[in-house]
Parts: structure tokens; C-alpha cells; sequence
């Protein structure tokens, strides 16, 4: 047997024939934005799917399933509901759409859910019922898995942890509120955080003589990228170690009250910022003790995931197949 992968983005959409031990035997994408019609987008990976299969020899009768995660991914209805981010915009019903090329079930939820379900069936998580996956990038995603099932609320959308406030009052995010976690703890998040930081120390020391390992100062704040940072911190660079410190604070109060409500085994974290490794691990751990319930001390370990950062997207839409 073997099942189907696909992570549907904004600029393209990745596809991957999976197989049991979760190998990806071979992987395909297609530039998602070059679409605005849903039918002839899903017709194009339809085709794909099949090529991809008959390359393998393999036939369509052992096709497990079709898992799809994609932004604003419902699982309850089968339908991708107003992504901002696609080009092809509305009400998506992809269950009903690839149901007219393949007879097999098509599971779809967000991306979020789908890396969590991924390590749990492919990653670190294997053995355990519990969990939490925190992934950071453009957005701050999150999926919670409980008693082994992945925790979708009545609509479909629990778990958006991302959104929950961290400063109440605080900056604006993407999604309309004010102080969430996502607009701390993102890639846009971070950033701003050091420009405010450096803005700050610049004003006051101006003559500082730049130290070694700091971030060159004649780029520009604005044009720093989060690695650029990331490398600087682990070069010893103040205001970059200052940066993380000030987001691992707010991921850590996030995930020590994460872990009040449904007591994980473990958090699981992926994505770019998370790269950094101690400069934001070390004040994040300390960070989630500080503010865990005493009651919790010692029952929740905070991980890395486990999968491969290029194979993620494709192992967990895979793995939403297998859920319960």
C-alpha cells in the first residue's frame, strides 16, 4: 500500500507517492499561483498523481489514500475555506474534486495539523498519544494531538494556538487581532523585534564600536533576514541573543499554558526560526518552566520534530490518511 501527499502553498503546491515506512519514493510540484480555476488546477495534479504512479508500477487499487494540507484546510467538510493566500479563491471542495479522478478516501486539513500527525506517525512522536507541534515560519501554526487523535473542535479549526493573545493590546497581526503570539514569534515577528531592538541601542550608542560576530551595520534593518539573525546569535551578537531571548519568552508562556490544557508529552517544534537551536532553546526552556503549573513539572519534554524539513509537508499530508 501507499498513500499520496500533498501540500497545497501559495506558490507551489509539493506532491509525494508515500510509502509505508513513510519514504517518499518520488515527489513532483507545480507553481500553485499560475492557477485561478480550482477544477483545471486539480485536473493538472490529478495528472501528475497518475504519471507519478505508472513511473512506480504501481497500481491504483493499492493507493491507501490521498491526504492534502492546505491553508484553511477543513477536515470535517472536505474544503479549503477562503485562503487568503491562493490565487484560486472561495469555497475549495477538494474532496469532492479529486473524488471525480481517484476512488479512494481524501482526507484534507491545515498544514499545522498535518506536520503534527506526520511526527506522530513518521517523526519523533511515534509511541506517544499526546502531543503538540508548534511551527514557526511566515505564521505561527499549531496542531494538538490528544488520546492519539488529532484535536479539531466543532469547526474543524482548534488548535490555533498561533492566534491565541500573548500581549494583550499589542501589535496588529495578519489576521486582524492585536498581540498574538504569530506576531511575536513569526519570521515577520522576530524581525520587527530586532529592528526595535536595534533602533532602541542605536539611538543610545551610537559610537559603539561593532564587535566581531555582530551583524554588519551597514546593512540595512530592513533588510536582514531571519537566518542572517540567526547565524549572528550564534556568533555571540548581543541584540540578536536579545531577540531571541524576548521571542523564546513569549513561545515559552504560549506552551506552558498550552500544556495546562491538554498535557502533552511532548511539544514539538519546527520551522526556520527554531533552527537557530540554543539561542532561542535554551531561554525557551527556561522560559516554559518558569511559567509551567507545578503539577506538570517534568511530564513534558520540548523537541525538535524529527522529519526531515524538506519531507515534512509531503509525510504529514500523507500521514492524515491514518487518522482515527
Amino acid at each position: 500500500m501507499y498513500s499520496i501527499g500533498i501540500d497545497i502553498g501559495g506558490t507551489n503546491t509539493d506532491i509525494g507517492l508515500v510509502n509505508e515506512n513513510g519514504t517518499i519514493l518520488e515527489r513532483c510540484n507545480l507553481k500553485t499561483g499560475s492557477f485561478t480555476d480550482f477544477e483545471c488546477y486539480v485536473q493538472a495534479v490529478a495528472s501528475e498523481i497518475k504519471t507519478m504512479i505508472g513511473r512506480n508500477n504501481l497500481s491504483l487499487s493499492d493507493m491507501e489514500g490521498i491526504g492534502i494540507g492546505a491553508p484553511n484546510g477543513n477536515y470535517y467538510s472536505g474544503c479549503i475555506e477562503n485562503a487568503m493566500n491562493l490565487t484560486m479563491r472561495g469555497v475549495l471542495n477538494a474532496r469532492k474534486e479529486f473524488a471525480k479522478y481517484f476512488d479512494c478516501p481524501v482526507v484534507l486539513s491545515n498544514d499545522a495539523n498535518a506536520a503534527a500527525y506526520g511526527e506522530l506517525i513518521y517523526g519523533g512522536a511515534k509511541g506517544m498519544k499526546n502531543i503538540i507541534m508548534f511551527t514557526m515560519g511566515t505564521g505561527v501554526g499549531s496542531g494538538i494531538i490528544v488520546d492519539g487523535r488529532l484535536l479539531l473542535g466543532s469547526t474543524g479549526s482548534a488548535g490555533e494556538l498561533g492566534h491565541a493573545i500573548a500581549v494583550p493590546g499589542g501589535r496588529t497581526c495578519s489576521c486582524g487581532l492585536h498581540g498574538c503570539l504569530e506576531a511575536y514569534a513569526s519570521i515577520r515577528g522576530i524581525l520587527q523585534t530586532y529592528r526595535e531592538i536595534r533602533a532602541e541601542h542605536d539611538a543610545l550608542h551610537a559610537n559603539d564600536p561593532v564587535k566581531e560576530g555582530w551583524i554588519d551595520p551597514s546593512i540595512s534593518i530592513n533588510e536582514i533576514s531571519c537566518r542572517n539573525l540567526g547565524n549572528a546569535a550564534n556568533q555571540g551578537d548581543p541584540l540578536a541573543l536579545k531577540t531571541f531571548a524576548m521571542t523564546a519568552r513569549y513561545m515559552g508562556i504560549a506552551m506552558a499554558n498550552a500544556v495546562a490544557f491538554s498535557s502533552p508529552e511532548a511539544i514539538f517544534l519546527m520551522g526556520g526560526p527554531a533552527q537557530v537551536g540554543d539561542p532561542l532553546l535554551i531561554p525557551l526552556r527556561q522560559a516554559f518552566k518558569e511559567n509551567l503549573l507545578y503539577s506538570f513539572d517534568n511530564t513534558c519534554s520540548i523537541q525538535m520534530s524529527q522529519l526531515n524539513a524538506n519531507d515534512v509537508a509531503i509525510l504529514g499530508a500523507a500521514a492524515l490518511i491514518k487518522m482515527k
